[in-house]
């Protein structure tokens, strides 16, 4: 029997969604309710932001997932990007590895969660068959990697012009430039990916706004803290001349900001897709927390707003990048 056909009829008549025990209704979405710390506004394009996620639900990936689609559904939101490491331990074997369904179809299964997906690799997806992760663009509807580096312009409502850009960060590491298991990092041609960089970001500097996405944090307030000078090297020269507005990573399994002095990029970290790890205090930490979660970010005209969501809908952490002529509310 096809059930498809069953399936749709009985959502046209009920408006009912069921799949893992949940039903996704009206009802489903007035009772799970984050309590945003952010206004909002019909000029905002929306996206989350998740990274460190591919555990087959482990830890707390499917608490996350939940509280993604219900952020995707309150916010409206417009997409979503991973910062990388989006299957553990040795990413995938090829576009048909059962990963691809239990870590990442049956996990954000959630019916707001089928938005385009903007994903970077990160060093895990590199001990596995990284090509795969491109080619299942060709796939999925929503998976959304046509290389390795790539960028996209988006347009507010309001008007107002974003520039995002997506790197390959374990490439340009130096520090694995040793390390046998991400050999096939070093196997990259980090100066073609430089060079087009820097390109990009040149002929985007009418954009209003600029947001860089990669796997590795230039400055960490976690697990590794004080380890982050070779490939900081690398980038943070680039985002500083180009004004960068903000940089965004992964790779330690938390939610972080740091602003460190005399720097004009915000940088922050989200890794809290599912396992997480501890953090601490620095210097330049504007936030730090060890909890699962993800970003919420709103993009218009006049300012980026970033909060951070943990795995219980809850508001963590609030964040603004504003222009000199955001209006007065």
């Amino acid at each position: 029997m096809n059930i498809k056909p069953i399936l749709a009829l009985a959502i046209l008549i009920t408006g009912t969604v069921s799949a893992n025990n949940e039903t996704y209704n009206d009802a489903y979405y007035a009772a799970h309710h984050i309590d945003s710390q952010v206004d909002t506004s019909e000029d905002d394009w929306t996206f989350l932001v998740v990274g460190d996620w591919g555990r087959n639900g482990h830890f707390a990936q499917r608490d996350v997932a939940k509280w993604m689609d219900i952020a995707a559904y309150q916010f409206d939101v417009e997409a979503i990007i991973s910062t990388g490491d989006n299957f553990y331990d040795n990413g995938v074997a090829s576009v048909n590895d059962p990963y691809w369904q239990t870590s990442f179809e049956s996990i954000y299964h959630g019916p707001h969660l089928f938005l385009d997906w903007y994903v970077v690799l990160g060093n895990h997806d590199y001990r596995g068959n990284w090509q795969a992760q491109i080619d299942y663009s060709n796939i999925s509807r929503r998976w959304t990697m046509p290389a390795q580096y790539f960028d996209k312009r988006v347009t507010t409502p309001d008007g107002g012009s974003l520039h995002l850009v997506f790197i390959d960060t374990s490439p340009l590491n130096p520090d694995y430039q040793h390390e046998e298991k991400y050999r096939e990092t070093q196997a990259q041609d980090a100066n073609a990916q430089l060079a087009w960089f820097r390109n990009t970001l040149e002929t985007n500097q009418d954009a209003d706004w600029t947001i860089v996405i990669g796997h590795h944090p230039l400055y960490s307030s976690g697990k590794r803290y004080g380890k982050n000078q070779a490939v900081r090297n690398v980038i943070e020269p680039i985002l500083e001349r180009y004004k960068v507005d903000a940089y965004i990573a992964g790779h330690e399994h938390d939610l972080q900001h740091n602003q460190p002095a005399g720097r004009t990029v915000a940088h922050f970290v989200s890794g809290g897709g599912s396992e997480i790890r501890p953090t601490a205090q620095r210097a330049f930490t504007r936030f730090a927390k060890s909890s699962a979660g993800f970003a919420v970010v709103r993009v218009n005209a006049h300012r980026i707003a970033l909060e951070f969501i943990n795995e219980q809908g809850e508001s963590l952490y609030q964040y603004s990048i504003a222009t000199a002529q955001e209006p007065t509310l």
